[in-house]
């Protein structure tokens, strides 16, 4: 259920901040008031096991995100109540101390459902975000949206529960999103900020292999 290419949904969440503070988020209005990208990260459960270990390498790479005029923002379907715990907890006790990103509470699971992220989700968006909340445990899998300073989705991806996410991918595709805005060439496989990129014609891409 892919939105790349659409507006990100307009709807106000619950987020707690890293002064344990419940505060209302608009990734939508994120983006577009602070003409800044996001990179959205949804993971299943606070208190589980490779979640924090996404959860303190985003931090880890947070002033790389800065740099590039990117916002990280986490998410997933627990309450600001337990973010709280989870921010107090530690990180040698398995806790999230030290997390200075704001973390969505989507316990109601209005925007995890619109997004279509929750495990065994079968929703499908829709522009009026009329959608009917699904019943029981349901949790997000490990899903990231990096959303561009007009709203626009310009990246999604899924994983499922067992598997990390990589950082440093999301920080090559904010790169090429950039370079793609600013130069308006389109980055091949495998690009990284500095190397090649090709214009959106035969012949560049006809010479860009000739040369790969």
């Amino acid at each position: 259920m892919a939105i790349v290419g659409k507006k990100f949904p307009d709807l106000t969440v619950n987020a707690m901040n890293e002064m344990g503070d419940t505060i209302q988020i608009n990734v939508l209005e994120e983006a577009v008031k602070n003409n800044k990208k996001v990179l959205l990260f949804w993971y299943p459960k606070d208190f589980t096991y490779v979640c924090p270990t996404e959860l303190h390498a985003f931090q880890a790479a947070l002033p790389e995100f800065e740099k590039r005029n990117t916002v990280v923002i986490g998410a997933s379907c627990d309450t600001a109540e337990v973010h709280f715990a989870w921010l107090s907890t530690p990180k040698d006790n398995g806790g999230i101390e030290g997390v200075t990103y704001n973390l969505i509470a989507d316990s109601n699971r209005n925007l995890s459902s619109i997004l279509g992220v929750l495990d065994g989700d079968n929703h499908h968006y829709s522009d009026e975000y009329d959608v009917v909340l699904m019943e029981g445990d349901n949790v997000p899998n490990r899903a990231t949206f990096l959303i561009d300073e007009e709203g626009i989705v310009q990246h999604e991806s899924i994983n499922n529960k067992p598997i990390g996410r990589n950082v440093d991918e999301f920080i090559r595709i904010v790169d090429a999103l950039a370079h793609n805005q600013k130069h308006g060439e389109v980055c091949p496989a495998n690009w990284e900020e500095g190397s090649e990129a090709i214009n959106a014609t035969s012949d560049s891409v006809a010479e860009y292999l000739s040369k790969n």
